[in-house]
Parts: C-alpha cells; structure tokens; sequence
C-alpha cells in the first residue's frame, strides 16, 4: 500500500475543514469555550488532520475485566468502578479541540463519556480539595490538574471519540480529557483520581513540565515550568 493510500485509509485522518460550534447540529452536545475562538491555534501549534500517538511507556496491556477506576483521597465517599458500571453512568459528549504540547493540534473532536462533574457527585468532593492526581495504567503514570480545570463543563472522562470506542494506543477504554489544558493533562488509561489539598507534581511535571499547562496562557503558552516563574 502507498503512503497516501494508507493515509487516506486512515479513521482517523480529517478530510475536510474543522467545524465550527455552530456547524454542530446536536443541542446536547456540550461545546468547548476555546473552540469558539476566532483563531483555535494556540501560539506555536501547528494543526494536524491526523491523529498523532505519543506516550512514555507505550501502550500498556489492560484487562477490560479486571479494569478498575477509583476516586479517593479528600472525598466524602470513595468509590471504585468496574468498566460496566463506570459505562452505567450518565454520559455527556464534549465538542472540543485538541492541543498537545509537541507543538500540534487536532481541531473538532466529539469525546463521549462521563463528566467530572458527575464524579464529583458521586463522590462529594471536601472542601480542602484543590487539585486533581490522575494515575493511569502504564507504571503508574501520573499528572497533576488544578482542581477548578478538573471540573470545568467540558472536562470528562471519555470512551468514545467521534462516535468510536477510544482505541488502546490512544488511551482506551477509558481517557481523561481537559480540553483547556494541554494534551499531557488528559490522562491515556486513566487508572483513579485522588483528591489532594495541595498541588503535586506528575511525571511530565517532575522532568519541568508546567504545573498547569494552558496553551493560551502567555506567549507560547504554559509547556514548562520555568516559563511561568515556578522553582
């Protein structure tokens, strides 16, 4: 097979123009604010029509039976789901854009899944509680998300993405997604969330990615530590 043949053979490949909020024709679907902005490119991203694959450690074996998310730490109620129920639970699709710290974004996504809202219902979250520790399957990897980013309308822990199960090398079953933060912060085979009064850096964070990690967020947007003034 040619190489545009295997690109054009490729699900995940846009072919045609990004579409704006308005262009989506479903009132339930919950629209991201940055996908309304004028200009959807963060400063120093570049667009891409595919759909890239980076991670630390490689994709890493899960078991669909045996999968398990947890939610503990400064919670009112813990709990621990298996992917049946976790698929049980109230659902949302988020129209959102996609910008990783690499320097590409991937614009008009539809991720399907459940809200951190509805988690946070379901656990009751203490008020001590300021940020977000996500740990996923591949060794124990981790980020950090301050905790008002974590539970933004648009922020959800998704199965779907365009109307498709999220596929392993992408994070399947189950991915974190912060739209307003970069790609790094949306956690592949999200594992649990603990809830934690103070911040704590994740494995990106702890190499000198940003604490918080907004791509609009100054000139070239908050990719490493030292940009924003932190030790």
């Amino acid at each position: 097979m040619s190489f545009l043949g295997g690109l054009f053979n490729d699900p995940f490949y846009q072919r045609t123009d990004p579409r704006k909020p308005e262009e989506v024709d479903d009132a339930e679907v919950i629209i991201s604010p940055d996908t309304r902005r004028e200009n959807r490119i963060p400063s120093g991203q570049t667009r891409t029509k595919k759909w890239p694959v980076l991670d630390a450690y490689g994709t890493p074996s899960i078991n669909l039976e045996t999968w398990t998310f947890e939610i503990n730490g400064l919670v009112e109620r813990p709990q621990k789901w298996t992917l049946d129920e976790f698929m049980r639970l109230p659902s949302v699709r988020v129209f959102a854009d996609f910008h990783c710290v690499t320097r590409w974004s991937r614009l008009d996504n539809v991720w399907s899944g459940v809200s951190t809202r509805e988690l946070a219902a379901q656990v009751s979250f203490k008020p001590e509680a300021k940020f977000a520790l996500a740990s996923a399957y591949d060794h124990d990897w981790t980020t950090n998300i301050p905790l008002e980013y974590f539970l933004m309308e648009d922020a959800l822990l998704a199965w779907a993405h365009d109307g498709r199960p999220i596929l392993p090398e992408h994070g399947g079953p189950v991915r974190l997604i912060i739209p307003r933060l970069y790609a790094w912060k949306s956690a592949k085979w999200i594992k649990g969330i603990a809830l934690l009064e103070k911040d704590e850096a994740g494995f990106w964070e702890k190499g000198g990615y940003h604490m918080r990690g907004n791509p609009w967020a100054g000139g070239d947007g908050e990719r490493f530590r030292w940009q924003g003034g932190e030790e």
